[in-house]
């Protein structure tokens, strides 16, 4: 059965390619099968991370193109693509062949690259300077849109350049797939420039409510109002149990990012509780502005997670008022055992 939710959050859910890997199963077949199921009960869209050297993981793109074959509905996504590792001419092609086999339901996450070692050695790795990484990425949105207008195209730029280059097949979205970007802070003014939708992942609603207003203001002074599509990225654990709860995510993030809990959720929107704190939390993200959420489970079994998901928090979603009140400074924490809120 599929529930209904609010019309003014949608749900995605982020395909476990990572969490496989890092398990030590390469199978994809019961990834395909999750896409499907997630279609089934009724989540708006399935995502799929990229980082080939770093967190190893399949890749994002042949993923989709297997998730666009058995699925019709469903919005396919990239959280986030690294797009300044590949070059934007063939980038284009595969993304544009890629919304024709999903018949026009792609929508393309990109990044640069958070600043860290390990990253910075992954770029090094395949011979993309990390310092211009931006500059880098800037430039290939701005080549990628008009490879995918038709006709020849030319491009000079500093890091991008090519000459009469005609893509075919041209994307089947008039235009082609929209772009959302990751990014805060600094970052916002790429976004308000080049994006058609903002994905980030900041760790309290408040501080989205902060970072959303300022990317507004600044996508009007580039004559772009109402040009994104308000979403976030969020990595959720329900259990009953906050301690045991704590434990699962703790094993789950140690293992997908290679760095403690405490560090990952001072950096990036994480809820460990239950069902009815999940909704309350995401309510208020909801609230200060998001429309679309991007779910990583940090469990291990990502079946029961999925279904658990849909049968305890959409049809509490379905019925919240999304005009909560502050609390906690923007992190809801779980109640304990008895504890009524």
């Amino acid at each position: 059965m599929a529930f209904v939710r609010p019309d003014q959050l949608r749900i995605g859910y982020l395909l476990p390619t990572r969490d496989r890997l890092a398990a030590g199963d390469s199978a994809l077949g019961p990834v395909i099968a999750g896409a499907r199921r997630a279609e089934a009960l009724g989540f708006d869209s399935v995502w799929v991370g990229d980082s080939p050297l770093t967190r190893p993981r399949a890749d994002p793109l042949l993923v989709l193109a297997a998730v666009a074959a058995v699925t019709t509905q469903v919005t396919l996504g990239t959280a986030v693509l690294l797009a300044a590792l590949r070059h934007p001419i063939l980038l284009a092609h595969q993304l544009a062949t890629l919304d024709r086999i999903a018949d026009g339901r792609l929508v393309v996450g990109m990044g640069a690259g958070f600043p860290h070692p390990v990253t910075e050695a992954q770029f090094a790795t395949l011979g993309v300077g990390f310092a211009h990484r931006s500059a880098r990425l800037d430039e290939s949105i701005d080549a990628i849109r008009l490879l995918w207008a038709g006709g020849p195209a030319s491009f000079a730029g500093t890091h991008v350049r090519f000459q009469d280059v005609t893509l075919g097949p041209t994307p089947a979205q008039v235009g082609g797939p929209p772009i959302w970007m990751a990014g805060g802070g600094s970052a916002l003014r790429r976004v308000a420039r080049q994006a058609d939708g903002w994905l980030p992942y900041p760790p309290t609603w408040t501080a989205y409510t902060e970072e959303w207003a300022a990317l507004q203001q600044s996508a009007a002074d580039h004559d772009r109002p109402d040009a994104l599509t308000p979403a976030f990225y969020a990595t959720v654990c329900l259990d009953e149990d906050p301690e045991r709860g704590r434990q699962r995510a703790r094993a789950s993030i140690q293992r997908y990012y290679n760095a403690p809990l405490e560090y990952i959720e001072a950096r990036q929107a994480v809820f460990v509780g239950t069902a009815a704190g999940c909704a309350a939390w995401l309510g208020r993200y909801a609230t200060a502005g998001a429309r679309h959420v991007v779910v990583r489970f940090a469990v291990e079994n990502q079946s029961e997670a999925v279904e658990e998901f849909a049968q305890e928090v959409f049809p509490l979603l379905a019925t919240l008022n999304p005009h909560l009140p502050p609390s906690h400074g923007g992190r809801i924490e779980a109640p304990r055992p008895g504890e009524v809120r």
